[in-house]
């Protein structure tokens, strides 16, 4: 078997997009952070967690090649396209709702009386990301700039796994990060102003999704 160190000179450019990608400002981070500040750290964490495992059932997906066979399937593609267009304006909709709210420690206390399950946060993490079909094309242009022609699985594996290892690690960060007392007293000074933020990051999203061409 080929030695996996050999592809790594392949790698390391395609590991750096993908860590530039992953840290920088977007739905996804938007919600750990927004939910880590205003539900605490364990509600942060779990939603991090369900956003990880869609950007993992991504990855599986593009290295098993099943982003070849997503395209044959322009429908499917184009449903999932506008469920996610429309998930993500409707996380929009919340966070302006709240955002109207002149009260902020009344929002906060009854976000706190009111916590979500941890089903509930892991579904939202995991639906904000599997929902986005671009996603799984992102993996696969990492995939294709990381790896040459007909790679062994091993360094599949390695790429994958780096790149995964990197986003639960950037992901579980910005919840602990954005979980301090430091950040709840910021959340309840600037919440609307941080409710607000995240209105217009998930419209944004959630449009381009809906009218962009996949």
């Amino acid at each position: 078997m080929p030695d996996v160190f050999v592809y790594l000179p392949h790698i390391w450019p395609a590991y750096v997009a993908f860590l530039i990608a992953v840290l920088s400002p977007g739905p996804a981070n938007f919600a750990i952070m927004g939910t880590a500040i205003s539900e605490g750290r364990r509600a942060g964490l779990i939603i991090a967690l369900g956003i990880f495992c869609g950007s993992l059932t991504w990855a599986i997906s593009a290295a098993l090649g099943l982003a070849a066979i997503l395209r044959t399937y322009a429908v499917a593609l184009e449903v999932m396209k506008i469920f996610g267009g429309l998930y993500l304006i409707y996380l929009a909709w919340k966070a302006y709702k709240s955002a109207r709210r002149s009260d902020a420690l009344q929002a906060v206390a009854e976000t706190e009386a009111a916590p979500r399950t941890a089903r509930q946060l892991w579904l939202r993490g995991y639906a904000i990301h599997v929902t986005n079909p671009k996603a799984i094309f992102g993996w696969l242009a990492i995939i294709s700039l990381g790896l040459p022609v007909n790679p062994p699985t091993s360094a599949i594996v390695l790429i994958v796994g780096m790149c995964s290892t990197t986003s639960l690690l950037v992901f579980t960060g910005y919840a602990m990060l954005f979980s301090t007392q430091r950040a709840l007293r910021v959340y309840k000074s600037a919440r609307r102003w941080i409710e607000a933020t995240m209105a217009v990051v998930y419209s944004l999203a959630g449009f381009k999704l809906l009218t962009s061409r996949i």
